[in-house]
This record gives structure tokens, C-alpha cells and sequence, in this order.
């Protein structure tokens, strides 16, 4: 009895720690994503120096989710506007379900680039990735 109580509480610690690591890495996660459509915001033409190594960096960190990785990657090699490729990486995002909204209308916009957002579109991820 003593066995399956520890065994229990053991059980239940475990999963209060992995849900901790979770909880964390979705906020790592909706902090690069919200990094992202910041620099989306701002962008004109092209990314600067210092966007690019940020977006190098998110590209990078394994722990992300694979599409948010791909948003940072497609962002960095906007010239004047998404390549193919990209557009077509995009159009994956926007279609898998698991994406949540807000990384879907990042993605429609980084497809959609062109020299730079519309005020429209600016409004809009302000909306949905609001500063603090």
C-alpha cells in the first residue's frame, strides 16, 4: 500500500514537472512567434542585419515548433517579397489544423509579402501579437 501511494505521488510530481516544461515551451514558443511578427511588421523590402540574426536564432532553437522555425527562415530570405518555396511552406502552415490562428494569419502574410505590409495588415498583427 505504502509502494503504490509513493508510487502515486511520485507519478504525480512527474507530471506537474513535465507540464511545467510544456507551459515553458509554449511561451518560448509564443514569444519567437510574436519576435517574428514583429520583425514582419517592420520590414521594408528586406530584413536588416540584426533581423536576420534573430530570425537565424528562432531558425535555429530546436525546442520550437517546426512551422514557426520555417516562418522564421521564409522571413529572413524575404527580398522585396517570399520566394516560392517559401510561399509554398506558408500555404503547409496555413493548412495544418494544430496551427493556431494567429500563426496561420503570420503565415498568409509572409506568403503575401510585398515590399511591405499595408496598414491593414500591420493592425492586424498588432491585434493578434499585442506588446506589453
Amino acid at each position: 500500500m505504502k509502494i503504490t501511494l509513493i508510487r502515486n505521488l511520485v507519478a504525480i510530481a512527474l507530471m506537474g514537472f513535465f507540464t511545467q516544461i510544456s507551459m515553458a515551451q509554449d511561451e518560448s514558443a509564443g514569444v519567437a512567434l510574436a519576435e517574428v511578427a514583429n520583425i514582419v511588421v517592420s520590414l521594408q523590402h528586406f530584413p536588416s542585419d540584426a533581423d536576420k540574426a534573430a530570425l537565424a536564432k528562432i531558425a535555429a532553437t530546436e525546442g520550437l515548433p517546426p512551422g514557426l522555425r520555417e516562418m522564421a527562415t521564409a522571413v529572413s530570405n524575404i527580398a522585396h517579397a517570399a520566394n516560392d518555396e517559401d510561399k509554398e511552406v506558408m500555404a503547409r502552415i496555413q493548412a495544418n489544423a494544430e496551427a493556431p490562428d494567429r500563426a496561420k494569419s503570420l503565415a498568409a502574410m509572409i506568403a503575401s509579402f510585398n515590399h511591405m505590409l499595408s496598414d491593414e495588415q500591420k493592425a492586424t498583427l498588432a491585434g493578434l501579437f499585442p506588446s506589453d
